[in-house]
């Protein structure tokens, strides 16, 4: 009977049903190449899944702020006035056939009548043309500044707010410098430098005392995003400097500065109007509105038509990026929802 008993294969002949045989071994070789591709695969995995979410995030933020500004009747009224003001910068043709320098000294601050519904300045040019044109000079000064500006910000805001270090300290540094000397101020002293005042000699100067605000702004708020769990996940997988600033605390920390930045553009503006107001901004020949209040503000009482009319359009431009921006604000901070 026990010679028809046949051994078991699978256990060895010292009777240890336990043991292995050394030419039946796995080859164990190739274990740390799977562990490395699937650590590879994971790492692949996880960033695309951390670059998504975050994406998904600043997606969603951007997205709701777009339906509660259509909802907000204060947005779709700024920003169609607005429009209107940009579309007459841009093509004042449109809204005139007239030359702003076609003057006629016989019609020397003529009252409004037809086909000049603003009357005539002082040297007899149609004002409803200058109003116009007026439009382009100051809102490009507004636009320009506050462009540059805030590339500006964003550069050495995220530059201060993600390394800190020393770079944030010479930064805050040199920050607080501007913030010591008062912008009107400060740009008078400048702008009485210059002999020639054109468009880009007054934005240079605007510049120069607007950025350290945005730049700030931008610092903190990169300081307050990039502590966040997905950042700090983005780093452990990897992820370079640059690629972290501009997916993942970037999209989310600039809602803040684009909310200052648009109401600065209304600021600036006003701000052009009362340097050529006070005579060291722009100079004649240039057209802007607040060049107009500057020469007309000596015969406000014989002829108010001459402030009345770029007056309003400037505080109605104004108003409408202030509007536009705290329409902005309301829309982008999830708890004033």
């Amino acid at each position: 009977m026990s010679k028809d008993i046949k051994a078991d294969p699978a256990v060895p002949a010292d009777g240890d049903p336990y043991g292995e045989r050394i030419d039946e071994q796995p080859h164990r070789d190739a274990t740390p190449h799977a562990e490395s591709g699937l650590s590879e695969g994971a790492e692949s995995v996880g960033t695309a899944a951390t670059g998504g979410a975050v994406s998904g995030r600043s997606a969603s933020l951007w997205s709701d702020a777009w339906k509660e500004l259509r909802r907000n009747p204060l947005f779709v009224i700024s920003a169609l006035m607005l429009l209107l003001m940009v579309v007459i910068a841009a093509a004042p043709g449109l809204f005139t056939n007239q030359s702003p320098r076609a003057c006629n000294l016989a019609n020397t601050v003529g009252r409004p009548q037809a086909g000049h519904p603003f009357g005539f300045d002082i040297q007899g040019c149609d004002y409803y043309t200058l109003v116009v044109y007026g439009a382009r000079t100051s809102i490009t000064i507004g636009v320009l500044v506050v462009g540059v500006a805030l590339l500006i910000a964003i550069v050495l805001g995220c530059i201060a707010g993600f390394y800190g270090g020393f770079a944030d300290t010479l930064l805050a540094r040199a920050a607080d410098v501007w913030f010591a000397i008062p912008a009107i101020l400060g740009a008078i002293v400048i702008l009485s430098v210059f002999n020639q005042r054109g468009l880009f000699q007054v934005a240079f100067v605007l510049i120069v005392f607007y950025w350290p605000v945005m730049m700030r702004l931008m610092r903190s708020s990169v300081l307050g995003t990039k502590e966040v769990e997905y950042v700090d996940a983005a780093r452990a997988l990897g992820a370079s400097d640059v690629r972290i600033l501009r997916r993942h605390i970037l999209p989310n920390a600039i809602a803040p500065v684009i909310v200052y930045a648009t109401i600065t553009v209304g600021i600036v503006i006003a701000s052009e109007a009362a340097l050529s107001f006070l005579g060291v901004g722009l100079q004649l020949p240039a057209i802007s509105w607040g060049l107009m209040i500057s020469v007309s503000q000596n015969r406000i009482l014989q002829d108010p038509h001459l402030l009345l009319f770029p007056a309003l359009f400037l505080s109605i431009t104004v108003f409408s990026f202030i509007l536009l921006g705290d329409a902005l604000r309301d829309a982008l901070d999830p708890k004033l929802r």
